[in-house]
């Protein structure tokens, strides 16, 4: 028998819960997982602001480099029905076939590609999409070359010489998208019968070998840190400026530059893409049409020192003048690349690694 107290209560409970809104898929949190390399960021108010125009939650995972990451990204997607994440970013034109080949990715085609160069499309079925790219150069501390009285190497061929022995430090292209991007530079310069023997010559003369591009700038490189052994790192053209603002005293120029003469740099595309079998497709849509947005466009400078694909995005001042754009880059055909890269890289690994 229900005590008449206890029935009131019951029957308001009963009131009150009728008249709360019903819970749909609408109204709840949808949680959408980003894997990225460690360079990724973006400024916290716009993660804030996509979360809240879309009711969802950005969970980012850094894989470690853009090899790195994708070797995950392979070893955890490739034939599962429940990928780890929902979408990429960081994949780059160096990884772009190994990438395809693995079938990662689905086919998102947004309005915003209508604007973007021809030159940086280089999926035709838009598995993945460009979102930024960057010019792999070597970077030099122009404090240690004058101290040094040293001219500065004009080209691939000038590093070998006795003068630069043990100046420049590089990433490792198994595990490092600017160390392969810069290996990808040698061949594409010297050619398939003549990068190895250039490579030699490097080891030669004391090349340092670094895994990734963290550890080379940062440890390395004496432009950064100011107590590294190398003054030369292969990093890229606007690096530059991040060491001009980011400065702990106001400079007014920055302490680094690069070397951006024929032969010597590498345009880096990097895209994003839609996991396959992912269960938040729509919410993933989204993501990447945030990604070419005005908004993330113009903060891709700023956050990761490298240009938007988007030309209406405008270029901070201090970016434009502390950055150097290469007048030329060299390139490879993608074919060639996915023909030979893991040959290549074994090739390198087999050589400046033993």
């Amino acid at each position: 028998m229900i005590r008449k107290p206890l029935l009131i209560l019951t029957i308001l409970f009963l009131f009150l819960a009728a008249c709360q809104p019903a819970t749909t898929p609408e109204t709840q949190l949808q949680t959408l997982t980003v894997m990225t390399h460690d360079s990724f960021s973006v400024s916290e108010d716009l993660v804030r602001k996509f979360e809240a125009d879309n009711n969802a939650s950005l969970v980012f995972i850094q894989g470690g480099d853009a090899g790195t990451a994708l070797n995950r990204l392979i070893l955890t997607s490739v034939g599962s029905p429940t990928p780890e994440v929902d979408v990429f970013y960081g994949l780059d034109n160096t990884f772009l076939s190994r990438a395809l080949d693995q079938d990662l990715f689905e086919t998102y085609q947004p309005a915003a590609l209508e604007a973007i160069p021809a030159d940086f499309k280089l999926d035709p079925i838009f598995k993945v999409v460009p979102i930024d790219y960057g010019d792999v150069c070597i970077n030099y501390d122009k404090a240690w070359f004058a101290e040094h009285n040293l001219k500065l190497p004009a080209s691939l061929q000038d590093l070998a010489k006795p003068e630069y022995k043990g100046l420049l430090v590089v990433e490792n292209p198994a595990t490092s998208s600017p160390g392969l991007a810069f290996t990808m530079a040698t061949i594409a310069e010297f050619g398939e019968s003549g990068w190895l023997d250039w490579w030699q010559s490097m080891k030669d003369n004391n090349v340092t070998i670094v895994s990734d591009w963290e550890t080379a700038y940062y440890t390395n490189f004496s432009g950064s840190s100011g107590m590294g052994p190398q003054p030369m790192v292969v990093s890229y053209a606007s690096s530059p400026a991040a060491e001009l603002i980011y400065a702990e005293t106001e400079l007014s120029e920055s302490p680094t530059a690069s070397l951006v003469a024929p032969g010597m740099c590498w345009r880096q595309v990097e895209f994003a893409g839609i996991l396959k079998n992912t269960p938040n497709r729509d919410l993933a849509e989204k993501f990447i049409d945030f990604l070419l947005s005005k908004e993330f466009q113009e903060d891709v400078p700023m956050q990761m020192f490298v240009y938007p694909v988007l030309p209406a995005a405008t270029l901070p001042e201090d970016f434009v003048l502390a950055s150097q754009i290469p007048e030329f880059v060299t390139s490879l055909d993608p074919d060639l690349i996915a023909a030979n890269r893991d040959a290549w890289v074994n090739e390198w690994s087999n050589l400046m690694l033993k």
